[in-house]
């Protein structure tokens, strides 16, 4: 999933189930924040203190992808949380919908909610939640399981059993969207300080092995109805896997839904408006995931709706503007001639405090809980 959903689908969901408007804002801004929590540094005070940070997510060419341990300790328990399903290591790694494991992650993580960062570690678990939604069958380390023919993807009106409901792409749609996964799979110069040739091969590799990177960005276009072969049909259940964005997507925004209506009811005090029913609200959130559009566009579908009051409770809205640029210019701007104080008071302490819980409980205690020692 992208921005689209990840910030102001979040955001919707969490107002839709009654949230205040900062209360939603900080869920859907450490939700997305997952995706750009690049960095890691440290700080240290001149009392002495000092915090280490860990990266959520790299960029696709970042170097640390190719660490064994690293995709353990970042796309492992963020974006490809083990669904624990099938008879091999392997399988049991790959993330699978709406898990047995993503359930617990939510309920343990729901405990929480008396904390400081509850509300960022809530961001952060609908992340996590979602992407089992959309990332399903595919796994958080390098692996000949991940791997996919590339030349079996069909769309749409080419999908047998594809839903009638689901309107056809149209001609450029369809351009856009294979002109975005051949980009994806092809190199093109100087990148970040890699040669051609390194750059060339990571792509190769992350195409074959890692994540979704075997299907470029198609997981993450809500409308997509599509198909594919895994080039190693013995290792899945089945030659050919079929997937209807639309549906899975429209399970994920119930689930988000269900998951903050709990939440509210432990914390009354980030309760803002009237809950409303998500089922009532169903067919307008299922007109925003089917819309056709780049990822401009789809922002744009959710804002529209908000302005238009088709979300919440009381008069539209719009959608505050994403502040994670902000959470780290903020971080940026502190130094050692600041006590530790100044950063417990910055929303992105809060954000690595939650991250931090979760990290470590996925890969110590949950996984390990269901027989996967995985770091």
């Amino acid at each position: 999933m992208q921005i689209d959903m990840h910030y102001y689908g979040t955001y919707a969901l969490a107002r839709a189930a009654g949230f205040e408007r900062n209360a939603a804002r900080i869920v859907a801004t450490s939700a997305q924040f997952v995706d750009d929590n690049i960095a890691e540094s440290h700080l240290t005070f001149r009392d002495g203190s000092r915090i280490d940070t860990e990266a959520t997510a790299h960029h696709l060419y970042n170097r640390e992808n190719l660490d064994e341990h690293n995709q353990r300790q970042v796309w492992v328990p963020f974006h490809f949380l083990p669904g624990n399903i099938g008879e091999t290591y392997t399988e049991r790694l790959k993330c699978r919908m709406d898990s047995e494991i993503a359930r617990e992650m939510r309920d343990h993580h729901l405990t929480y909610s008396d904390r400081d960062f509850a509300l960022h570690l809530l961001g952060i678990t609908a992340h996590v939640y979602a992407d089992t939604f959309s990332h399903f069958g595919f796994s958080g380390v390098s692996s000949r399981g991940n791997k996919v023919d590339n030349g079996s993807f069909r769309y749409q009106e080419e999908v047998e059993g594809a839903d009638d409901a689901v309107t056809e792409l149209s001609p450029s749609m369809k351009a856009y969207i294979t002109g975005k996964v051949r980009s994806f799979f092809e190199s093109k110069g100087e990148h970040g300080g890699l040669s051609t040739n390194i750059k060339t091969w990571m792509a190769e590799e992350f195409s074959g092995a890692l994540g979704h990177g075997s299907v470029a960005t198609l997981p993450d276009r809500p409308y997509l109805v599509w198909s594919f072969n895994y080039e190693r049909p013995d290792a899945v259940a089945g030659v050919r896997d079929t997937r209807s964005n639309p549906v899975t997507y429209l399970a994920s925004c119930r689930a988000l839904y269900n998951m903050f209506q709990r939440f509210a009811r432990l914390r009354q005090d980030v309760v803002g408006s009237k809950c409303l029913d998500f089922e009532a609200l169903a067919p307008r959130v299922q007109q925003i995931l089917r819309t056709q559009d780049n990822k401009a566009g789809r922002i744009q579908a959710w804002k529209d709706a908000a302005q238009a009051g088709d979300l919440f409770d009381g008069d539209g809205e719009e959608i505050p503007d994403y502040e994670g640029n902000d959470w780290n210019a903020r971080w940026e701007e502190l130094n050692e001639n600041d006590g530790y104080q100044s950063a417990m008071d910055t929303p992105i302490w809060r954000f690595y405090q939650a991250a931090s819980l979760h990290r470590t409980y996925v890969l110590r205690d949950l996984l390990p809980k269901h027989g996967l020692i995985v770091d």
